[in-house]
Order: C-alpha cells, then structure tokens, then sequence
C-alpha cells in the first residue's frame, strides 16, 4: 500500500531537492521563461534537454524488463516530439550540423555511467525531468501564448508546441508517474532509496548546467520588458 503523500518517497525526493531545485527554477524563469516571444531562445532551450530525453527514452526501452519498464513511456514518449518542435524553429534540415554542446554531452556521459552501473537510478531523472515538463513546461507553454496575445503585431502560433502535447490527461500522467516511483521504491532497500534521493541532487546541478548554456537570453529580455509594459497599459 502506498503512503500518504507527505510520507511517500516522491514527498521525499521533494524535499531533499527543494533548494537545488530553487536554484533551477530562478535560472528558468531568466533563461527559458524568456522565450516567451523570442524564438531563439525557446528552441535553443528544446534543443538541451532533447537529447536527455532521447537518451533517457532509449534506456526505458532497453530496460523495459526491469522495474524501470513499469513507467508507461507509450503516454511519456517526447523524442519524435522534440524533433517536430525543433523541426518547426530550426528548420527541416537542423540536424545536418547539429553536435550536442560540452554540458549536454556531459549530461549524457553520465547517464550512461548510471544506466552501466546502477541503472535503478535512472528513475531520478524520469521522475524529475518528466515531472517538470507536465508541470513547468506547461506553465511556460501558457505563459508563452498569454504573452504572444499582447504584444502588437505578434502573430500567434499554433505550431511549435508538440512537446506539451500529451495523448491522455495531464493530471492523471502525473499521479502514475508518482504513483509508479513510490511503488518501486517501497520495494527498494534503505540504501538504493538513499542513493536515488542523493541522485535527483544531480539531476538539478546537471539540468542547471544546461539551462545555462541556453542561449540569446539578452535580446529576450528587452522584448519580455516592452510585452510587459504593453500588458500593463491593456489593463489600467
């Protein structure tokens, strides 16, 4: 039987990552959050996180044996949406003369280290990195079409959203992602739990590291300022 939420593992993994992740939202909120009406700097936030979602959806794959295989990746799957949205900003041929960057590359050498040796830790990073998209990256997906509503001239866009895009209900995709990591976590030992706590740790230093990279922040905040001004005088 599950434990309440304040007693669950997920409720756990919250509280041992409140501070890092603190830290992650603030760089969010001034980096990704920036995007809202500059394009460049929403893909360039897609295109950091797309090969950890990549990777991490190729080891649920290679793991689905495992208990890794009681998350549901048919309803979790982002890859391909990834690539319709950095299609859509970057155009059809991005990939010709894409690399990953030296903290995506970072990123990925460690999940491989993880999936090598201890691949039940990868559960830190599908519990927090999904989590986020359903949560935050929604939220930035509305934030993103409020602020397009009020700035002059600005056409809104229907495309370009595949990754917020999810063929069930969002809440009900969270309540089984929780659901599912404190169902295996309650048949984990004490160490293994301790181990993935100390674990989501990493998965915020590594997603900031990422979230740093993203570039043309500058010219963002000068639109963001001029759309919030523009917003203010709607409604006084």
């Amino acid at each position: 039987m599950l434990n309440r939420d304040g007693d669950s593992f997920c409720k756990k993994m919250r509280n041992a990552t409140k501070e890092i992740h603190t830290v992650s939202d603030t760089l969010v909120n001034t980096k990704l959050a920036f995007g809202f009406l500059n394009d460049s700097v929403w893909a360039d936030g897609l295109l950091v996180f797309y090969e950890v979602f990549r990777y991490l959806e190729g080891a649920m794959i290679r793991l689905k044996n495992t208990k890794i295989g009681l998350f549901p990746l048919d309803k979790l799957y982002r890859t391909n949406a990834f690539e319709l949205d950095l299609d859509f900003y970057l155009g059809d041929e991005w990939m010709k003369n894409y690399s990953p960057r030296d903290s995506v590359v970072k990123y990925l050498i460690h999940l491989r280290e993880v999936e090598d040796t201890n691949p039940i830790l990868l559960i830190a990073y599908i519990y927090h990195l999904y989590m986020g998209l359903l949560s935050g990256g929604i939220i930035l997906r509305k934030k993103r079409q409020l602020m397009q509503k009020v700035v002059p001239f600005r056409k809104i866009q229907t495309r370009g959203n595949s990754i917020t895009d999810f063929p069930c209900n969002i809440y009900e995709l969270k309540r089984n992602i929780r659901d599912t990591t404190n169902k295996i976590a309650e048949i984990l030992d004490e160490d293994t739990r301790n181990k993935l706590i100390e674990e989501s740790k990493v998965v915020f230093a590594l997603n900031n590291e990422i979230i740093k990279s993203v570039r043309g922040v500058i010219s963002a905040v000068v639109i963001i300022k001029f759309a919030l001004q523009q917003y203010w005088r709607t409604i006084s």
